[in-house]
């Protein structure tokens, strides 16, 4: 047998299988750095059934990571998908099993801060929200706390932890993210990159959070 049509029978039994357990989903394809959740970008509504990684072996609290049960067959990796009030974007897609979705629990930005204009004497030229050149729109990310978040080295009695985060991310159009960019979020939080590691399942990031 084929594997196009080993394909095709996992999808519809997959999609038989959502249709009985699962709820509607709306499904959106982004096409621009903007807001990937545009209605423009709106292009499909299918019923899917999402499942906690780990939820077998008692390990799913928490995670992002989850299996999501729906058919395939028009969708594909960087596509983000709605249900209800949940919003989830597909990391990989592989022939002949299930898709592997995070569920993005944050809605985030992101902008590059100005460089000098000139050698020589230059104004201040930290990292800085004044002067800096908006990346992308709102883009919903899936967002955790690091549990070894560090501490200032000055180890002044006063020092706080310092808050990072790991940041999940499909793939944006004709963005390329760097150390350094800015990123703010939907609470009002800001950061700045600190290492930003691009593959096949999307970016992910380790964002240090900042007062600028």
């Amino acid at each position: 047998m084929k594997l196009s049509r080993i394909r095709d029978r996992l999808h519809w039994g997959w999609n038989i299988t959502a249709r009985k357990l699962g709820e509607p989903a709306i499904a959106y394809r982004p096409h621009d750095a903007g807001d990937p959740l545009a209605p423009a970008n709106r292009y499909l509504r299918l019923p899917a059934v999402f499942t906690p990684v780990g939820a077998d072996s008692g390990k799913a609290p928490g995670s992002l990571l989850y299996t999501g049960t729906y058919d395939a067959s028009y969708t594909r990796p960087g596509d983000y998908l709605v249900q209800g009030d949940r919003t989830w974007f597909i990391a990989s897609q592989d022939a002949l099993l299930p898709s592997l979705c995070v569920e993005a629990n944050r809605v985030v930005s992101f902008a590059r801060p100005a460089q000098p204009a000139s050698t020589g004497a230059n104004p201040y030229s930290g990292v800085t929200t004044a002067g800096s050149t908006p990346l992308t729109g709102p883009w919903p990310a899936g967002m955790r706390g690091h549990s070894n978040a560090g501490r200032s080295e000055a180890g002044l009695p006063t020092d706080l932890a310092l808050a990072y985060w790991t940041v999940l991310l499909p793939p944006i159009p004709s963005v390329a993210l760097q150390v350094s960019d800015l990123m703010s979020d939907d609470l009002g939080r800001s950061g700045v990159v600190a290492a930003a590691e691009f593959s096949r399942l999307g970016w992910n990031l380790t964002v240090r959070e900042s007062s600028t």
